[in-house]
């Protein structure tokens, strides 16, 4: 909509920070103005500022260019009124922009009243009221039968956490050492520790990859000394891979920012907000479920072909289990970068398959075994410094459609599914990599 002097506007919470902001820019522009807000000093002083503004555009006028009405947005009677009087003062409206909103003035967990002047309160008036202001400024549009602008002013704390808040967060965590990772983890809910370690950043978890070894996790495998010192520093959390926004950074991170997509290689990945050391951020160009895959099984396939097993466009190479997590990215980077490639062997199966690739080893040939706990075979984390380089490398490949993703289709929905999803990987019914576990925020 062109903003030009005659038009009309409501706006709900007009007499302080953003609304008030709004009551005046549309001022400047001549548009006759009411504004809404239970502050009456803060609302006649806002009204009066406009108004001066406004009268620049008209000459004398049979009615005031812009009205304050007290009004508690919360009581509908009130709200309704403040609509009404706009309607017989300007004769319709043609912009509504609701900005009405509150702090909860207790923190949720140590609330123990009936909420009517807090937690209820902030619902009715940041959420309720701004439905039933959509909802009469949409019938104020109809009545009038011409066209209008409804516009809902949100917050960041909306998406992001707000430190003068708690924000709950759900992680999957290993309560007891067992192979079976259903019966080793539970969900706990805990408060995020704000403000943030100044080294650290807070992410924002979209999209948590599954891996085979996620049962290796939870039985102690990656984990030196006996069962019993593991079994001190229980509980740990779970989750190796995930993809998404970073939400808060520590005073002292300088090259990152709020909102930036990042994917993350660290434990504790099964939550929908983690927090890490800003060196483990690996920024991306977008939270995808795609980028999941690129990550443990994307950047093994990547790093063992190159550092591994050296490999250069005269050589042979074989990939075991091409179509799994890891083999269709082996398969498809050497395809990409390789395309006239038995000198090299990528195995990731064991067992018979082991002993037929050995066997099938070129002189000089190399065998890049990917998967073995002992860490005697290929190792990613000791290639951590090139993660980076080569998930660039990855993404480049990927937008440029050198490189295809294979997801299971299967959709997995926040942190109470982390289980089924181990136990369907495991199943055999799984294909390719998965598109991930969308983990969304459960806000209280």
């Amino acid at each position: 909509m062109e903003l030009k002097p005659g038009l009309s506007a409501l706006v709900t919470g007009g007499a302080s920070g953003i609304g008030r902001a709004l009551v005046l820019a549309l001022a400047q522009k001549g548009i006759f103005i009411t504004v809404v807000d239970f502050s009456q000093e803060n609302g006649k002083q806002v009204a009066t500022l406009a108004e001066k503004e406004v009268s620049k555009f008209h000459g004398e006028l049979e009615f005031p260019p812009v009205l304050f009405i007290k009004c508690d947005v919360a009581v509908s009677s009130e709200l309704t009124a403040a609509f009404k009087k706009h309607v017989q003062t300007y004769g319709g409206l043609d912009i509504c922009i609701n900005c009405a909103g509150i702090g909860n003035p207790i923190p949720f967990y140590k609330d123990e009243t009936d909420g009517s002047k807090s937690w209820r309160r902030t619902v009715d008036i940041n959420f309720v009221a701004v439905i039933e202001s959509t909802r009469l400024a949409i019938q104020a549009t109809q009545e009038a039968k011409k066209p209008g602008v409804i516009i809902n002013v949100g917050s960041a704390s909306g998406l992001y956490p707000m430190y003068a808040e708690p924000i709950y967060s759900g992680s999957k965590v290993v309560h007891t050492l067992s192979h079976n990772f259903r019966s080793a983890t539970s969900v706990v809910r805990a408060p995020l520790r704000l403000p943030l370690q100044p080294d650290h950043v807070l992410l924002k978890i979209i999209y948590a990859g599954v891996n085979a070894s996620d049962v290796n996790f939870s039985s102690g495998r990656y984990f030196s000394g006996g069962k019993k010192d593991i079994a001190s520093q229980l509980p740990f959390d779970a989750g190796f891979e995930a993809v998404g926004i970073i939400a808060a950074i520590g005073d002292s991170v300088k090259h990152l920012k709020v909102g930036t997509p990042a994917a993350i290689m660290t434990f504790g990945s099964y939550a929908e907000f983690t927090m890490v050391r800003s060196k483990h951020i690996l920024p991306v160009a977008r939270p995808d479920p795609e980028v999941v895959a690129m990550l443990t099984s994307g950047l093994t396939a990547s790093i063992a072909l190159e550092k591994a097993a050296q490999m250069d466009s005269e050589k042979s190479v074989l990939v075991t289990a091409a179509a799994g997590g890891t083999g269709q990215f082996a398969v498809q980077v050497l395809k990409a970068e390789f395309p006239k490639g038995v000198d090299i062997v990528y195995e990731s199966v064991g067992g018979e398959m082991f002993d037929l690739c050995l066997n099938a080893l070129a002189t000089y040939g190399r065998l890049v075994v990917i998967g073995m706990i002992s860490q005697a075979g290929f190792f990613l984390v000791q290639y951590a410094h090139l993660w980076q380089e080569h998930l660039d490398k990855l993404v480049d490949l990927y937008s440029s459609k050198k490189l295809k993703v294979a997801l299971d289709p299967k959709p997995f929905l926040g942190i109470n599914s982390v289980a089924d999803a181990v136990d369907y990987l495991h199943s055999g019914k799984s294909v390719g990599k998965f598109q991930g576990i969308s983990l969304p925020s459960l806000y209280t």
